[in-house]
């Protein structure tokens, strides 16, 4: 399958080519970039064959997308139609989610974490927590038997950075880095200090909590833009997936493929 998969999430636009099922490239862009955003669509699309069977020279790939920002959908699929006169199909409206939710509200829970849990799942087939460093943090855990049960969020780094520089009277906003000692010797080193190792220690707290319940140990799984930051110091980490979310993406429309191939057989 030729897929170009778009992960529409909160600061930035993830867009993947998967080209005969093989990734081509993943790059992101602000959502912001209105020309960004078309160059980056049209360099994808230009590089998916055409179909063999088009008389009109149709492309023989599909835009996938999964969004948490409806502004940024409306965008993107805009974007999409002006300049290459094709649909988007988004996730949780032309797609069905790729896994069972059993959780209070499922249509509220934001289909990247879903679409992520179901690509952990996927590949490691028992429970599994991915932990997703982004915007926000979000902590997921699927069962044994693959349903989606719940999760954690909190706020991200830059979001926890600019709250404590907007609502206190003398403390700077600081720059998201790995600090170099485990306790500042002034206060931006302190902050930092702050910042990183409550979001790791969040993080191992919670999939201890989920652990208790299991009875076991999940499988973990971290990702998110701002992983690469803290995974050093996630040693209760199994692995580390960058753009896990267009990985799901991919995931869940082959899932969707399938699935109608099988009802029409």
């Amino acid at each position: 399958m030729n897929i170009i998969a778009v992960d529409i999430g909160n600061t930035n636009i993830t867009v993947a080519l998967y080209l005969k099922d093989e990734e081509e490239f993943i790059k992101s862009v602000s959502g912001r970039s209105h020309a960004k955003l078309t160059d980056l669509f049209k360099s994808a699309w230009d590089k998916i064959p055409v179909a063999k069977s088009s008389k009109e020279g149709k492309r023989d790939g599909v835009f996938v997308v999964c969004s948490v920002k409806l502004a940024w959908t409306k965008l993107v699929r805009k974007i999409v139609k002006d300049n290459l006169d094709e649909k988007v199909h988004i996730i949780g409206e032309d797609i069905p989610l790729p896994m069972t939710l059993w959780v209070d509200e499922p249509e509220k829970v934001g289909t990247d974490r879903v679409v992520s849990a179901a690509a952990a799942y996927a590949v490691v087939k028992e429970a599994v927590v991915v932990a997703d460093i982004g915007t926000a943090v979000t902590i997921d855990l699927v069962g044994d038997s693959g349903i989606f049960l719940g999760g954690a969020i909190c706020p991200g780094l830059e979001i926890s950075a600019r709250a404590l520089k907007e609502h206190t009277a003398q403390l700077p906003k600081v720059e998201i880095a790995r600090p170099k000692a485990p306790y500042g010797k002034n206060t931006t080193d302190a902050i930092k200090c702050g910042l990183y190792y409550s979001t790791v220690a969040t993080v191992q707290e919670v999939i201890r909590r989920y652990a208790e319940s299991l009875g076991k140990w999940p499988y973990t799984v971290l990702t998110g833009s701002a992983a690469e930051i803290i995974k050093d110091d996630c040693e209760f980490i199994d692995s580390y997936v960058p753009n896990l979310v267009v990985k799901g993406i991919v995931l869940a429309y082959k899932k969707y493929i399938e699935e109608k191939m099988e009802q029409v057989i």
